[in-house]
């Protein structure tokens, strides 16, 4: 597969696409800077892949030490990105240090912000293990943890040295998470390739059965997409990069409601981009014929469509609570048409209110 860049000036970094990657030590030892490196994992990723990666490490001279949290959003919370804080500091790792992620998105994105504060910032590799966290969470340096009251609203911008996305790992992935990652990548046609929207909708059939050379082609067009719009709006300055969000103000509700873990975020994200799907059409933008074929692909790819039992007034409290939101105004991602997303500030709530209602959402 060809190297991806995401292209930040001297900040800049490759994305390795390929099966074989974890721990290649042509393509991971030129980006680890010190001698010392802290390997981040949970207790599921573990046990498969940290030993070779460990093998790699050691061989090369390097100092390793290793910190394994609990696996699951629910544990993405102060109390867990502690352990990481004593890890490296029982170890006596200094400023040269590199932390190297190897899960999924709540592993990347924990060690991500672990090293943006640790000693002020050290450097810090994404080896996303999950096909969200390839596709997404790993690619553009947000970093973070949750908060009882909202999903990733503390945290850094902080680019990783390097990103090998392992296609080969995606086989032991539990078909849930398959599902989930399918989630982020329909995003992407949705919100500005209405041609990989149609690639998917011919070969979903193949995605869920785990074809090799199709998951790597449809990790390959995310990270692009994903690369592009991280390269013209690092820090969501100027709504391009908050495009990507589209569902997501919907979907963080649900996890936020439903509590962390309880729903995968992928899985969240999809019936928050139907009901994006759902508003858009009600302002005039798409027509019923595109949110139809938005569930359809939706249900092909095994994710929900369906809201959970969440009341209107709690839906709404959430999606108060949202990183887009500017000076109390709600800001949605919505589709002016399939492929042409635009960020909007919703006074009027009654449509957002027929929405909810039109997913079972109680008054």
């Amino acid at each position: 597969m060809p190297v991806l860049t995401v292209a930040l000036g001297q900040r800049s970094y490759p994305i390795h696409i390929d099966e074989q990657v974890f721990a290649n030590a042509d393509l991971l030892l030129p980006h680890i800077h010190g001698r010392q490196v802290m390997l981040v994992s949970n207790t599921t990723v573990a046990p498969l892949y940290l030993a070779p990666l460990r093998g790699v490490l050691e061989a090369a001279g390097l100092t390793v030490a290793e910190v394994i949290l609990p696996d699951g959003e629910q544990f993405k919370d102060w109390q867990h990105l502690q352990h990481i804080f004593d890890a490296l500091l029982q170890a006596r790792f200094g400023r040269k240090a590199t932390l190297i992620a190897l899960g999924g998105g709540v592993i990347g994105d924990m060690t991500g912000f672990a090293a943006a504060t640790y000693q002020r910032g050290v450097h810090f590799i994404q080896i996303p293990t999950t096909l969200l966290a390839q596709v997404d969470s790993s690619v553009g340096g947000k970093t973070g943890i949750n908060h009882t009251l909202g999903k990733n609203m503390i945290g850094a911008f902080m680019q990783p040295q390097v990103v090998l996305a392992d296609t080969a790992v995606l086989r032991t992935l539990p078909d849930r998470e398959l599902s989930a990652g399918l989630a982020e990548i329909i995003k992407y046609g949705l919100i500005r390739d209405p041609g990989f929207l149609h690639w998917l909708h011919d070969h979903m059939p193949g995605l869920m059965a785990r074809d090799p050379a199709l998951l790597a082609e449809a990790v390959a067009r995310s990270c692009h997409h994903k690369a592009e719009v991280v390269a013209a709006d690092e820090l969501e300055q100027h709504d391009v990069r908050a495009l990507l969000n589209l569902g997501h103000t919907f979907g963080h509700a649900i996890e936020t409601n439903m509590g962390y873990g309880q729903w995968l975020h992928g899985e969240a994200v999809a019936v928050g981009m139907l009901m994006a799907a759902d508003l858009s059409q009600r302002f005039g933008w798409i027509d019923a014929a595109a949110v139809a074929a938005l569930r359809t692909l939706l249900l092909a790819a095994g994710l929900p469509v369906d809201a959970p039992a969440i009341s209107a007034a709690d839906f709404l409290a959430a999606m108060a609570v949202d990183k887009k939101n500017v000076d109390g105004r709600l800001r949605l991602v919505l589709l002016r048409a399939v492929g042409d997303a635009v960020v909007v500030n919703v006074d009027d709530l009654a449509p957002v209110r027929d929405t909810l209602a039109a997913f079972g959402v109680s008054a």
